[in-house]
């Protein structure tokens, strides 16, 4: 599986991440995006598909 990576100095804490997220993995914090469940991640890519800023990449995991 696949978990996402948040680049916080791209991160322009919009939210859109958190709210596009199927599995609840990310939550929004003061300054940024953070992920606060990776082992719930279905690795879909709709994070990083909705990610505005382009901040989000995802890390596989073997």
């Amino acid at each position: 599986m696949s978990h996402p990576v948040i680049d916080t100095d791209e991160c322009i804490a919009c939210g859109v991440c958190v709210d596009t997220c199927p599995a609840d993995v990310l939550s929004l914090g003061d300054s940024s995006a953070e992920v606060t469940d990776a082992d719930a991640c279905v690795a879909c890519g709709a994070c990083k598909d909705a990610c505005p800023a382009g901040a989000i990449t995802e890390i596989a995991e073997d």
